[in-house]
């Protein structure tokens, strides 16, 4: 049966789950006998996005040792499509056992319910945080043959060609998607958007000069260090430590301009709370080993380890954020 969920649902309702305690209360449950044996079959991990982008990145990234921990298989796959909607729902609709989890952005139950009037299903009561595992940033890439050559240049070249340009994004409703809405917004320009099913198809189209510029969620920062890009500005509350010499755009003037989001998973509504904890637990673990922190500040992330309760009140933030722009913009999915 579907669910139907306002633009305003987050921030009417709230999340269903408790912010305080989340994880004490889990720890605190005595361990019923399906969860004392969990796991004891391989666990499937539902990636919301198409493969390449920042999700599915984070997690093959995390799956592997996570899989080591548990000493159970981590099967990756991926189920894009609708800003996250069909992958969500396909966890959501899922058996509450632990077996089946979701890798997403944090726009998923945070942005979406803003865009869609008719939600699949409703993240508030069918999903439930697990485990945050990265914070994602913005940077704001342009293909080099443009000829501004830093942002304020960019700023001033956008504004003598309105709607000459064209800007990339993994879909509507997306990080990336609106971080350049906020950028319009904040710099009076206009540039047409293009959206696409994932973070790599739009990279790919910028690197053939198919669109100018774009909000990339880390994916690109490879083909800015070989020189197939410019970066020319980071779209989040400080610089990123991969490029320490490029401003952010609060700095460029764009005052309080943050586009981050948090990336993490989440699992069925019902799911037992000591297999969250656990969970929560082990991938947190895995969040502290270098390699894996190393691998995702190459990603042009931040590892964000931290409790349910934590990654609720971030999505929450993330939620009122969002749904302020979205609203200026009168941004609809359907």
């Amino acid at each position: 049966m579907t669910r139907h969920a306002s633009p305003h649902l987050l921030s009417r309702r709230g999340f269903a789950w408790s912010a305080a305690g989340l994880l004490a209360a889990a720890m605190a449950l005595p361990l019923p006998a399906a969860a004392q044996a969990w796991p004891d079959k391989p666990i499937k991990v539902v990636v919301n996005f198409p493969p390449g982008g920042a999700a599915d990145q984070l997690a093959r990234l995390i799956g592997q040792p996570l899989s080591e921990a548990l000493h159970q298989p981590v099967v990756i796959e991926n189920r894009g499509g609708a800003n996250g909607n069909i992958g969500g729902e396909t966890v959501a609709r899922s058996a509450p056992d632990g077996y089946t989890l979701l890798m997403s952005s944090g726009g998923m139950v945070s942005v979406n319910p803003h865009l869609y009037q008719k939600m699949p299903f409703d993240p508030a009561k069918d999903l439930v945080p697990v485990a945050a595992a990265a914070r994602v940033l913005v940077f704001l890439v342009e293909r080099p043959e443009l000829p501004p050559k830093n942002i304020q240049e960019f700023i001033a070249y956008l504004k003598a060609r309105p709607g000459k340009l064209s800007y990339g994004s993994p879909g509507v409703g997306s990080s990336p998607h609106l971080a350049g809405e906020m950028f319009k917004s904040q710099t009076g320009t206009f540039a047409t958007h293009v959206p696409y099913r994932g973070a790599a198809p739009a990279l790919q189209d910028l690197l053939a000069g198919q669109i100018d510029f774009y909000f990339d969620p880390g994916i690109a920062l490879q083909q800015v260090k070989a020189g197939k890009l410019r970066l020319l500005a980071v779209g989040s509350p400080k610089r990123s430590p991969l490029f320490p010499d490029v401003p952010t755009l609060d700095e460029a003037g764009l005052k309080g301009f943050d586009a981050d989001t948090v990336f993490g998973f989440y699992a069925p509504a019902g799911t037992p709370q000591p297999v969250i904890a656990k969970l929560n637990a082990e991938i947190n673990k895995v969040l502290a080993m270098p390699a894996v922190r190393e691998r995702i500040a190459q990603l042009g992330g931040e590892a964000a380890p931290g409790t349910p309760a934590a990654f609720h009140d971030k999505a929450m933030a993330d939620s009122q954020r969002f749904g302020a722009i979205i609203r200026e913009r009168g941004i609809r999915a359907d």
